[in-house]
């Protein structure tokens, strides 16, 4: 009953890792030949938080070997404050996010199931002001809360996950969510979600929701292409966002300051 199931993840995962690379396809053949022959099969439509979290924690010790992750203390510890302030205000407070910094000039930012979530270096200095930078924060939590990468898997057709028994090689092969995190691109249904989930958690914060539509308006224009390769649909998305805001309370709040954010970016890279 074993070999089937890992033929049939083998054959899912060729046929998603022809749509990146070729190197790709051949990196996933490689770890679906070492699968060991004892597995214990997770559904990932009944997947619980202590899975998601255990599948979290192996992606994130595969992306950080291939990101170049911050050593900045003072600024991890700046992103990782304000995430988890917005985090609380998330209707998954209880998970124990991490939030990293990525030593990347590219205007971008991504998160992983069970709490993780990655801010380019670039995207830091690319925002105006604290809350435009929240806003995405705030947006990728929503992806988490949203379990939005659970359900990428689903929609590949990946029903199932094998992971080893024993845990030792098991992190490779939860590269498919590493392939996912870095390269698939949310729909434009997760990706309002995800908007609508951080525009809740900002406010909630108490920042501008302001923030967010000016931020989404300069990755719509060219800002981020690396940002909106993943997350596309950026006009709809800026459509949506202006529609739940009122016009005469969207610049109240905190983190419009842009000397006082550029001040202390700055200072902390």
């Amino acid at each position: 009953m074993k070999k089937p199931i890992a033929l049939f993840l083998l054959t899912v995962m060729l046929t998603i890792g022809a749509g990146t690379s070729s190197a790709s396809a051949f990196n996933i053949f490689q770890i679906f030949r070492q699968l060991p022959s004892i597995i214990q099969v997770i559904q990932l439509s009944n997947l619980s938080d202590q899975d998601e979290i255990k599948i979290g924690t192996q992606i994130n010790k595969q992306i950080v070997n291939q990101v170049n992750i911050s050593d900045n203390e003072p600024l991890t510890q700046y992103i990782d404050t304000l995430g988890q302030d917005l985090a609380k205000h998330g209707s998954r407070p209880d998970l124990d996010y991490t939030f990293q910094v990525v030593e990347d000039d590219s205007v971008n930012a991504f998160a992983t199931m069970g709490g993780f979530v990655y801010v380019h270096t670039g995207l830091i200095e690319e925002a105006e002001n604290e809350a435009e930078l929240a806003s995405v924060i705030g947006h990728e939590i929503g992806h988490i809360t949203g379990r939005h990468a659970i359900k990428q898997m689903r929609q590949q057709g990946i029903n199932q996950i094998a992971l080893e028994a024993i845990g030792v090689a098991d992190e490779q092969i939860v590269q498919i969510g590493v392939a996912l995190a870095l390269d698939l691109p949310h729909s434009r249904k997760d990706e309002i979600t995800a908007d609508t989930s951080g525009l809740n958690m900002i406010k909630a914060a108490g920042y501008a929701p302001d923030g967010m539509i000016s931020f989404m308006k300069k990755l719509g224009s060219g800002g981020g292409p690396e940002f909106m390769s993943t997350h596309p649909h950026s006009t709809s998305r800026v459509e949506n966002l202006e529609n739940q805001v009122n016009n005469e309370t969207r610049t109240q709040g905190k983190g419009l300051d842009n000397s006082s954010y550029k001040k202390q970016i700055n200072n902390l890279m």
